[in-house]
């Protein structure tokens, strides 16, 4: 095995953190965020809605059960929630050399170099932690082969970079869907599709307020929802119809822009698969999977909406719904992968309001 070089971890607060690479080695800078996530790091580093973002895994472990091969069902890859490695680099702080379990095919490092995406290792990820809960997510850079610029992710429209650029269909259900594609992971189109669907993945920007769908689907996605201008506008003539409308993750703050409502950055976002959300309302409690840095508003919601959901932890938004039209979104993610599918149910909540507004 060759030497390991020494990478140097520098924060915009001029704190800095020491390394050792194990994957790509070049220097990218971005915004360091942190998950606490036990498993999943394939899904999660092929998570659109990471773009432009360093991670910092907080489970000690990484590595350790590879990294499964490529293989694609229904046009989609089954292991992956994208066609790519999305994150810009990757931090931990036990890098597993030996890797062992039966689906896999090669090794994060190897998959890593695959993708010209950096890793890091060997560093003191709670004491990273800590600062990014206190002082919150803030700019850095992984210094190894030169010195890049500071890169601010949330200044340009990083949801035109993920989408598709041209309409895509997947199965060939009874229920046609048009899915807005602001970033989606893999899962959400597979569990639309389990649903007897037909699923018309759409660009960012498509007006899907001129088409004819039974359903409009609005998909999770990295950065600032606000960055989405002609995204809002489409949404607002959406929401003039009675056509049902399910929006996940960036697809809730999307729809709550639409609706008139505001959004916020928070400190350090919800990155994890064991977020607790309450059914606003009732005493039914979930344990969820999360990936945003943004929340809305709740007092800028209107009075024709009510709040969905509500994170346990810090009361932030977590999902709304509309009061009398069949609208509603969770900034949780259903779908998982990875993570508990506790809340699977709400895809065949969409499905039966489709089915409820044929039938009427």
């Amino acid at each position: 095995m060759k030497q390991e070089r020494i990478a140097k971890i520098v924060l915009e607060n001029g704190m800095e953190f020491t390394g050792k690479s194990f994957g790509y080695e070049q220097s990218v800078s971005g915004e360091v965020v942190f998950n606490t996530a036990m498993t999943g790091y394939p899904e999660s580093l092929t998570d659109p809605s990471y773009k432009g973002q360093i991670l910092v895994s907080t489970y000690p472990l990484i590595g350790n059960y590879g990294v499964p091969a490529p293989k694609k069902n229904e046009g989609l890859h089954t292991y992956y929630e994208s066609d790519r490695i999305h994150v810009s680099a990757l931090i931990i702080s036990d890098y597993s050399f030996n890797y062992h379990h039966w689906n896999a095919a090669k090794s994060l490092q190897e998959w890593l170099i695959e993708h010209k995406i950096p890793g890091v290792y060997d560093v003191d990820t709670r004491a990273l932690t800590q600062i990014l809960r206190e002082k919150g997510t803030m700019l850095g850079k992984i210094l190894i082969e030169g010195d890049p610029d500071w890169y601010d992710p949330s200044g340009e429209n990083l949801v035109k970079t993920v989408s598709v650029e041209t309409p895509v269909t997947y199965g060939s259900g009874r229920t046609h869907i048009g899915l807005i594609d602001c970033g989606v992971k893999n899962n959400i189109i597979r569990q639309l599709l389990r649903l007897d669907t037909k699923v018309t993945r759409l660009p960012w920007d498509f007006d899907v307020s001129r088409e004819s769908f039974d359903g409009i689907f609005l998909t999770n996605g990295p950065g600032d929802p606000k960055q989405c201008g002609a995204t809002i506008d489409n949404l607002k003539k959406v929401l003039q119809k009675e056509i049902p409308v399910f929006g996940i993750c960036l697809g809730s703050q999307l729809m709550a822009l639409a609706a008139g409502a505001d959004t916020y950055k928070l400190k350090y976002g919800h990155r994890s698969h064991n977020q607790p959300v309450q059914q606003k309302g009732s005493a039914r409690c979930y344990i969820t999977s999360q990936n945003h840095g943004y929340a809305v508003d709740p007092d800028s919601i209107p009075p024709e909406w009510d709040i969905y959901f509500e994170n346990v932890n810090d009361g932030t938004v977590e999902g709304i719904i509309h009061k009398e039209k069949p609208f509603f979104s969770t900034q949780f993610h259903p779908e998982a992968s990875g993570g508990p599918t506790d809340t699977q149910f709400l895809f065949e909540n969409f499905i039966n309001s489709i089915k409820s507004r044929c039938d009427g």
